[in-house]
Formats: structure tokens, sequence, C-alpha cells
């Protein structure tokens, strides 16, 4: 008989949030034992790991953070544009700054990736055409 998992790799705020309240009870309110410290060191490494990636996450812009989302998932510019339903071209153009991010497609995107669309809903900055007929 398989055991259920107790904890799983944080994916969520609401996930942290309760990890973080599950932290707390056992470091305030319980008596340690080797197992309950086994607890705590696992809840904190999960936490910790997840505080690391958003922190990571929130430095970039969102061309970067889309890219380097990309690498961790080992998908290309085709395999993005195939699960987004749209063109090669258009994410080649995001990708290299041409283009900038529709409210359609951050959705999308936030949605594949299972994370917040004000990740990928700032400012950045686009390089012009003139950049690319110059040369």
């Amino acid at each position: 008989m398989i055991t259920p998992i107790k904890y799983r790799v944080i994916d969520s705020d609401t996930q942290y949030e309760s990890y973080c309240d599950v932290l707390e009870k056992l470091v305030f309110n319980t008596k340690l034992t080797p197992a309950i410290q086994d607890e705590i060191n696992l809840l904190t490494l999960l936490i910790e790991t997840y505080d690391k990636q958003k922190s990571h996450f929130r430095n970039l812009d969102p061309v970067q953070l889309l890219k380097s989302l990309m690498a961790e998932h080992r998908l290309k510019a085709v395999d993005l544009a195939r699960k987004l339903q749209v063109s090669e071209g258009l994410i080649s153009d995001i990708l290299k700054y041409k283009k900038g991010m529709s409210k359609k497609t951050i959705r999308a995107i936030a949605e594949l990736f299972k994370m917040q669309q004000e990740a990928f809903n700032r400012n950045y900055a686009l390089v012009s055409t003139s950049e690319f007929t110059q040369s």
C-alpha cells in the first residue's frame, strides 16, 4: 500500500501560505521530535525553494521570464506557438522584443505555465524596427 504524500513542491501562492502556516504551528506549538524536525526541514526547504523561484522571476522582464520558462520546460518557439495556438512568427517577434504580448497571449502563457498573469503583464522595452533595417 502506497502512503499518500503529505507535501508537494509548491506551485501557487495559496499553497505557499498554507505551508507557511503549517510550519509556524510546528515550530511554535509542538514538541520537537525527530519526525517533527524532519517535517520542519522539509517544509523549510519547499518554502525557501518557492521564495527563490519567485524572487528570480520578479527580476526578469516578461520576455526573459518566458525564455526561462521555455528552457525549464524544454520548449522551443515552435512548441510554444503550437501550445498557445499562435503563429511561430508571433512567438519569434515576442522573443526578439519586436512585438509586445497581447492580453490574450499573456493569459494563455500564464495558464500554460500555471503562473499569475501579472508576471507577464509588465512594461519592457521593445526594439524599434528601424534598428533592423539599418544593419
